[in-house]
């Protein structure tokens, strides 16, 4: 089993954990059990971030619950089981589905169901995934 001995990481607001992935405004910040974050992702929960069970997030990803570019802002959920590819961005407001994967270097910019894959700039729906 891949996370037999796994282990809440301690994360310190801002601050690499031992694995090299940085939480700002950790206080809006949930995570579940069993879940693997890449080295060199960062992830800004200012308005909320909650990572479900289960969840694989590839390294130099980026996650944001708030963009001073276009001034969107809202929670970003990663539902349990899902996966997301290196050097994917998830932008605010966005929920990934349960089991769903979204391919490397995408653009999360909408909603990803339950159960598909998807992937591309802006990231699209590409096929349902058969699980179960």
């Amino acid at each position: 089993m891949r996370f037999e001995n796994w282990k809440y990481p301690e994360i310190e607001d801002g601050k690499p954990t031992k694995y090299n992935w940085i939480v700002k405004n950790l206080d809006k910040f949930k995570m579940g059990q069993h879940t693997d974050i890449g080295a060199f992702t960062y992830i800004n929960a200012k308005f909320g971030v909650e990572i479900g069970d289960n969840v694989q997030i590839g390294s130099h990803c980026a996650i944001y619950s708030v963009s001073t570019i276009d001034g969107k802002e809202g929670p970003v959920v990663l539902r349990e089981n899902c996966r997301i590819g290196t050097h994917s961005t998830v932008m605010p407001g966005v929920t990934v589905g349960a089991n769903s994967v979204v391919g490397a270097h995408s653009l999360v910019t909408k909603d990803i169901p339950d159960g598909v894959l998807a992937y591309g700039v802006p990231a699209k729906v590409i096929k349902s995934l058969n699980i179960g």
